[in-house]
């Protein structure tokens, strides 16, 4: 039963990663980042479970704060340079406006 599930969650990651790839836009591709790690660590409990192994949760509890944590800078860094972007726009329309 449970390798069914692992096959499942295995396909559904393959789509997760289709959505990275293909992703229309950065916030698009970030969504499916998430889907990714979320997959993975779905991945990583179910063989723990599987192999009655506890040491796997710890490694699937570290991977899922550094895929939280990675996902606020990827963030954080996205927005400052779309805020950066609008900034020069905002510059660019008042130097246009101050010339005619």
């Amino acid at each position: 039963m449970m390798n069914i599930i692992l096959i499942v969650l295995f396909a559904y990651l393959f789509f997760s990663m289709i959505r990275v790839a293909i992703g229309p836009s950065v916030w698009d591709r970030l969504s499916g980042l998430n889907l990714v790690t979320t997959k993975i660590i779905l991945v990583i409990v179910i063989f723990a479970s599987i192999n009655e192994t506890t040491y796997l949760l710890d490694f699937a509890m570290i991977y899922a704060l550094s895929g939280f944590i990675g996902t606020i800078f990827i963030t954080l860094f996205l927005s400052n340079r779309n805020r950066r972007k609008l900034e020069e726009f905002k510059e660019d329309a008042e130097t246009e406006q101050e010339n005619e």
